[in-house]
């Protein structure tokens, strides 16, 4: 071997070595894309969500349909367990539900009571 091969044979050897000790999602490229981790962390979240506003599986099926149902469902179990564990109880939803809103009663017409004074 000459000498000047020396470093890179050397470098080459100690590669899996320094690599060792590195999570492969750390090194760029390597990992999974980033865009389908943050569309799985988001379905994830949706399921926990839909289990804190105390809604059905399926309900929350119907109301993001383009989830993927099976993350939704381990978020959605996730919550419930941790729900469960620490004793907390879940928000009712407000979604879908008319809130009726307080009138005051209207303003009598007093336009025709003056037009007849005269």
């Amino acid at each position: 071997m000459k000498p000047n091969h020396l470093p890179r044979a050397l470098a080459i050897a100690l590669l899996p070595l320094v690599l060792a000790g590195c999570k492969i999602e750390d090194i760029p490229g390597l990992g999974p894309d980033p865009r389908a981790v943050a569309k799985d962390s988001e379905a994830k979240a949706i399921g926990g969500a839909c289990r804190h506003a105390m809604r059905g599986l399926e309900d929350c099926y119907v109301l993001n349909p383009k989830a993927p149902k099976a993350l939704v469902f381990a978020g959605w179990k996730d919550m419930d367990e941790y729900m469960r564990s620490n004793k907390i109880e879940g928000v009712p939803s407000v979604l879908g539900q008319n809130v009726p809103e307080k009138r005051s009663a209207p303003e009598p017409d007093n336009s025709a009571s003056r037009n007849n004074r005269s």
